[in-house]
């Protein structure tokens, strides 16, 4: 038996799966964000629950929502702040009473899809995640790559690509630089975008999420029109960054964004006239496993020696 643990800012989810991925147990609770010993205590009651509704002990595999030093073991550029510089592995260790493994929480979403979702067929899977942050995870041949300073795919702490004055220098971001790609293609970017315009039309607060922008849109709404316009053309000049440098096989969209079904329409054109390549074949799909791609991936981290 395998058991995932998604460690993410927001919620912490467990799984139970036999090794052909067939689900035995699912749970998920809301993260104590800024509590690190409370996330470890959190993460040992939800193995404990899942193998207790198992009825077996399983190899845990974690996705984390940052990565570990490869030569420290500290974690490092984690968008929930509060792991960075901790020995997480470590203490992982420690709070479940045996060895895990752990991997970026992007890098186990692209597992999961290169293995049996989206990806499945495909051997270079670059791995989107458009939610509440901006990240990436590369797989090659179903299996994650990191790279010597386990960075691979951190493609939303980029400089957006072509700005215009608008965009420059950017809003800050939690990594310390400005106007990354992530500050400009997150689902709260986009809120944000809108926001700023709706306020100054109407000249008071504007409230907002994602979904109610896209309701707008698809009512035929100008403004939510023009900022999902400009929405797709920040996430395009980002990803033309990764088409020109890896030209993957396939581009799997996850996160809180990739359920618009828009972006499948508008994406490929936009893209492609950002490449430097004339043509653009590469296929852009929705994660064949959604929001729990990635729990899925940090069970199959004990199937990925990468």
């Amino acid at each position: 038996m395998l058991i995932g643990v998604d460690w993410g800012g927001t919620k912490i989810e467990a799984i139970a799966m036999t090794e052909d991925g067939a689900e035995i147990a699912r749970l998920r609770e809301p993260t104590p964000r800024a509590d690190y010993d409370g996330c470890l205590r959190l993460i040992a009651g939800l193995v404990e629950r899942v193998e207790g509704e198992a009825g077996r002990r399983g190899r845990v595999g974690i996705g984390l929502p940052g990565s570990l030093d490869p030569r420290t073991g500290r974690a490092k550029g984690a968008s929930s702040t509060w792991l960075n510089g901790r020995l997480v592995e470590e203490d992982l260790r420690a709070a479940l009473g045996r060895e895990v493994r752990t991997s970026n929480d992007a890098d186990c979403l692209a597992v999961s899809e290169a293995i049996d979702g989206a990806g499945r067929g495909h051997h270079v899977v670059f791995a989107v995640i458009l939610g509440s942050g901006a990240g990436a995870g590369i797989a090659v041949g179903g299996r994650a790559h990191h790279g010597p300073n386990a960075s691979g795919g951190e493609w939303g702490h980029n400089p957006l690509p072509l700005p215009d004055v608008t965009e420059i220098p950017g809003a800050p971001c939690y990594c310390g630089k400005h106007g990354c790609v992530e500050t400009w293609v997150s689902g709260r970017a986009f809120a944000r975008d809108f926001r700023r315009h709706a306020e100054l039309d109407l000249a008071e607060p504007v409230d907002v999420t994602p979904a109610e922008i896209v309701a707008r849109l698809r009512d035929g709404d100008r403004l939510a029109g023009v900022v999902w316009a400009r929405y797709v053309d920040r996430v395009a000049r980002g990803l033309s960054l990764v088409v020109n440098v890896l030209d993957p096989d396939v581009l799997v969209m996850g996160g809180g964004m990739s359920n618009i079904d828009e972006l499948y329409a508008d994406l490929p054109g936009a893209l492609a006239s950002y490449t430097f390549s004339p043509v653009f074949y590469t296929p852009i799909v929705r994660a064949a496993h959604g929001d729990s791609s990635g729990v899925r991936g940090a069970a199959r981290l004990w199937q990925d020696d990468a």
